[in-house]
């Protein structure tokens, strides 16, 4: 019980590349009691200057479009260029139950057993960003653990799934052929933070149509402003089942990587991630003293009391919480 309590021996075993210990060490990342966060904290001091030596993928898109799949065969190009894998699931979660099926693996079997490979599903936790609350310190674990490729498969669903970008060295996007999506291109969104786009499920009859789909997002690409980094994003087509053109999609994440590290873009950006979870994880902070505050409770309960019996309006309401704490 003391070694469990002790983030010395947390700490070594993840940097000695001990898997069972890397594993307990995200459970307590993703524990919410205090003794747990606490103990997390200590580990992640510990392991953060052998942290930040990956390459982050972040990989999104709808239901259906294949993800898992995806990664199935990506995963194996990126092994065989002795890259360690890290692919962490999220996995959607619950509104009432707050449950998880955290299935993912189950659609990598080949993935699962492979050496050099770590799958880690996680609940999203019901939030919105498309990641887990505790996916950043996840990542920092698995870098530290030696795994230098980290996939972060996102929940699927849709335009709210920013945070993954805020997350990745490389955003990809994942979209399908016929689905009615060509004309979404020309909307701001999601895809104008993508660094690349492939059209997956290319094979059989549905080959012509994800090569003219990948012809309208690179017309789509062009129409959105320089990026920062100065890349010009690229569109791709590949297929799973057929194991076509994933190598064509790591070579393209290889040509960004190298690109943002050649005009300090790369490390820019881990930069400016670092501040933005920093910000993030203040306001959760306050959001968890303000509701762990039984006075600001209690004044709470009182104003919802009222909004419900149609007493106030909603602004209203807000004033006067903030005016009484």
């Amino acid at each position: 019980m003391s070694r469990l309590l002790d983030a010395n021996y947390y700490a070594q075993g993840v940097l000695n590349q001990d898997i069972p210990v890397l594993a307990r060490a995200i459970t307590l990342v993703e524990s919410n009691k205090p003794a747990h966060q606490q103990l997390a904290a200590q580990i992640l001091e510990q392991i953060l200057p052998y942290s930040s030596t990956s390459i982050r993928l972040g990989i999104t898109g709808v239901p259906g479009v294949g993800k898992s799949t995806f990664i199935e065969c990506f995963g194996h190009i990126a092994l065989q260029k002795n890259h360690k894998i890290a692919v962490l699931a999220i996995d959607p979660s619950s509104t009432l139950s707050k449950g998880s099926i955290l299935g993912d693996k189950t659609r990598m079997e080949k993935l699962t057993t492979a050496p050099h490979v770590f799958i880690r599903p996680s609940p999203s936790g019901g939030n919105l960003g498309g990641v887990a609350h505790k996916t950043r310190e996840t990542i920092l674990l698995c870098e530290a653990a030696g795994f230098d490729y980290i996939i972060i498969e996102t929940v699927g669903v849709g335009q709210s799934e920013t945070e993954v970008h805020q997350l990745s060295d490389f955003f990809l996007l994942l979209m399908l052929a016929g689905a009615g999506d060509e004309l979404q291109g020309i909307k701001r969104g999601i895809m104008e933070m993508a660094d690349g786009l492939a059209i997956t499920k290319a094979d059989g009859a549905n080959t012509q149509k994800a090569k003219n789909a990948r012809a309208e997002y690179a017309r789509a690409l062009h129409l959105f402003p320089p990026a920062e980094s100065g890349w010009i994003p690229e569109a791709k087509v590949c297929s799973s089942t057929e194991n076509t053109g994933i190598a064509e999609v790591y070579d393209m994440i290889e040509k960004y990587v190298r690109h943002a590290k050649s005009n300090g873009f790369f490390e820019k950006k881990r930069k400016q991630q670092t501040v933005f979870w920093f910000e993030r994880l203040v306001q959760e902070k306050i959001q968890t003293s303000f509701f762990s505050n039984m006075l600001f409770l209690e004044k709470y309960q009182q104003i919802k009391e009222q909004l419900q019996n149609e007493k106030l309006s909603v602004t209203h309401a807000i004033q006067m919480l903030f005016a009484a704490m």
